[in-house]
């Protein structure tokens, strides 16, 4: 993909990134959210609305999510450029999420932004999700210092889990990832064995606390093996297992704490092991960030930030409130796809031709700044 300009013409990329602020969305899956980010990255507004609609069906349902981000986008973008202070001719430019994702979700979204976008006369900026996520560490006033590149990403959500190289804007190598369940999803399956409800994760998290990590013996699947890949379906089943002899019966609490405690343990055991492992694939990485909903998870952080301070790494995870889907760090990576673009000479990209897509790889970003 090369950048396509609005009729013809490119963005000055002369001076600032952008002249002025960029309006950012987020719709890939249950959150509807919009922000607006200064040039420099400073965030002038945010909102984000989690859709619980969802919860009565244990998990995300794609036509109730794309139905809502179509019910909410239009008031939550109007409400976010009001708390800026802002006007929309203020806006430089709008991004918004175009994978991968749910499809639906995607569509509104991307509608929507470029809707905006040729009403203003403005560049559409379309971002990869999961490439938000990836450099969401970098956001002003998230690190002591702007974390430079290459650095080993740890990006733990409900549908993802992998470790990736970040070795610039665009350039990522895929270290390792799940061969089946991703770690959200199967702390959300878990939480519903044990009755909780959904999302998981938190739930999951909290019962933990007062449980015995140490009180059922798991297994800690690909621990040990060679690579940096992960597997937790294994760890599911044996939590399945142990909940046989319960039948239909409801389950102590103390057992469930106690199950959901050596759940957490396992997976912090397992995820500690395979993120050494990948950090033995790089070669002086410049820090150690994790991204995604999982990210949020206090005892996952704390033996990660434990890991990177034997290695002589900083350990860097965004704030709890953009561990989890978020448009700011959609309008950051936008941002950082403008200074790359004007890095290497090219226009600030307008993307209005792009359609979403539920799957779009990170090695194509590459792309995106390919000359002739």
């Amino acid at each position: 993909m090369t950048p396509d300009s609005l009729d013809g013409n490119a963005y000055p990329v002369a001076g600032a990134i952008l002249p002025g602020p960029l309006l950012a969305i987020e719709s890939s899956c249950d959150e509807t959210a919009c922000a607006i980010l200064a040039p420099d990255g400073r965030v002038l507004a945010e909102r984000l609305v989690s859709q619980e609609a969802h919860a009565a069906f244990g998990g995300v349902v794609p036509e109730i999510a794309a139905r809502a981000h179509l019910a909410l986008l239009p008031d939550l973008a109007g409400k976010t450029l009001e708390s800026s202070g802002l006007a929309r001719g203020d806006l430089a430019a709008v991004a918004a999420s175009t994978g991968p994702g749910l499809i639906g979700g995607l569509i509104v979204g991307a509608s929507f932004g470029k809707g905006l976008a040729i009403a203003l006369g403005k560049p559409f900026i379309a971002v990869n999700h999961i490439e938000a996520h990836a450099l969401s560490a970098r956001l002003p006033g998230v690190s002591d210092g702007q974390i430079g590149f290459p650095f080993l990403l740890l990006l733990v959500s409900g549908g993802h889990c992998q470790c990736l190289a970040v070795e610039g804007v665009g350039r990522y190598r895929r270290l390792g990832g799940t061969i089946d369940d991703a770690a959200g999803e199967a702390f959300d399956k878990v939480a519903k064995m044990l009755g909780l409800g959904w999302p998981g994760g938190p739930a999951l998290e909290r019962l933990a606390r007062e449980g015995d990590p140490a009180a059922f013996a798991l297994p800690r699947p690909l621990k040990g093996r060679a690579g940096c890949d992960f597997s937790f379906s294994g760890l599911k089943t044996a939590i399945a297992r142990q909940l046989e002899p319960f039948g239909s019966a409801a389950l102590p609490r103390q057992v469930a704490a106690d199950l959901a405690a050596s759940f957490q343990q396992a997976v912090a055991d397992v995820i500690e092991d395979r993120v050494t492992h990948a950090l033995a694939m790089m070669e002086r990485p410049t820090a150690l960030v994790a991204a995604g909903g999982v990210a949020a998870n206090t005892v996952l952080r704390e033996r990660l930030t434990a890991l990177a301070a034997a290695h002589g790494l900083p350990f860097v995870a965004p704030p709890l409130r953009l561990c989890t889907d978020n448009a700011v760090m959609v309008g950051w990576a936008a941002l950082e796809i403008c200074r790359e673009a004007a890095r290497l000479g090219l226009p600030v990209p307008d993307d209005r031709a792009m359609r979403p897509r539920p799957r779009w790889p990170l090695g194509e970003m590459a792309e995106r700044f390919a000359v002739g």
